[in-house]
């Protein structure tokens, strides 16, 4: 088996408020996913349209203290185990440290198993609760029942600086959280350093950036429309073959949650953390 996938982040919340949104099924219900029901010290579970494989719940709750919740997770008949941990950087800040095990990147590109959507579900999910613990709004969730990727979101900026942050490298990078090379016009690069990426086929200014991914990934299109002051962004993900890229949509929406910090939060920091190649979790 592979090393456990570790996520890092930074939330600005006291550890309790973090551990009761952990842990009240309510919050769950509004961050995480569909259904959630909590009766502790034995059940701690979540199902419905948001979860991967969320027919029925196939959680596991294996230990719960005030700094840790491990669960084993059964996900294409494989028991996995995620372990969230909490640590007080001060009496208003938490550090969230996700292990996730199971989870392999080549699986992830292959869409061989509902595994590998393992890491974009746990940004994205990772991406609300901290936006539902500084009381910000939601980045909308992926229902994994429907074959259509199609979401709105607005963002507190005009519509050319929103523009500007998606197909400015150096932008891109900061917001993103991975080195960029774009090249701003019809036929040019949108991709990842050292991870390739996708052709822009289609450029209007301030209005619309559409991203081909290639032979069975489909076109992601990104339209831009002036809203009450701020941009609504229209994300379509379209074209590609078989099962939905549900892991590369994720990403995606997760990115748009920082995107819209990166706009509407003064003096911005990213809320992920790097995580050393040394780390392991007990």
């Amino acid at each position: 088996m592979t090393e456990p996938m570790i996520l890092r982040a930074r939330v600005g919340a006291p550890l309790a408020a973090v551990h009761r949104a952990l842990t009240d099924a309510g919050a769950l219900r509004t961050w995480l996913a569909e259904h959630a029901e909590v009766d502790l010290p034995h059940r701690w579970v979540f199902w419905g349209r948001y979860t991967p494989e969320g027919d029925a719940p196939h959680q596991r709750l294996l230990h719960l203290d005030e700094h840790t919740l491990r669960f084993g997770w059964l996900l294409d008949g494989e028991e996995t185990t995620t372990e969230v941990r909490l640590t007080a950087e001060d009496d208003h800040t938490t550090k969230i440290t996700v292990s996730q095990t199971h989870f392999d990147l080549q699986e992830a590109l292959a869409g061989t198993t509902i595994r590998g959507v393992l890491q974009t579900f746990w940004c994205l999910s990772i991406a609300n609760l901290i936006d539902y613990l500084e009381g910000r709004e939601l980045t909308p969730m992926c229902d994994f029942t429907s074959q259509t990727l199609r979401t709105e979101l607005t963002i507190g900026a005009g519509r050319s600086a929103v523009y500007e942050s998606l197909i400015d490298a150096e932008q891109v990078t900061r917001w993103f959280g991975v080195p960029m090379e774009i090249e701003p016009r019809v036929g040019g690069a949108w991709s990842m350093v050292d991870h390739g990426g996708a052709k822009i086929v289609d450029l209007v200014h301030d209005t619309r950036v559409s991203l081909d991914w290639g032979e069975g990934f489909g076109v992601q299109t990104w339209e831009l429309a002036e809203s009450g002051g701020g941009t609504k962004l229209t994300f379509v993900h379209s074209g590609f073959k078989d099962k939905p890229p549900y892991a590369g949509w994720m990403g995606t929406l997760s990115g748009f949650a920082e995107l819209r910090r990166f706009h509407e939060i003064s003096n911005w920091e990213p809320v992920w953390l790097s995580t050393p190649a040394t780390e392991r979790l007990s």
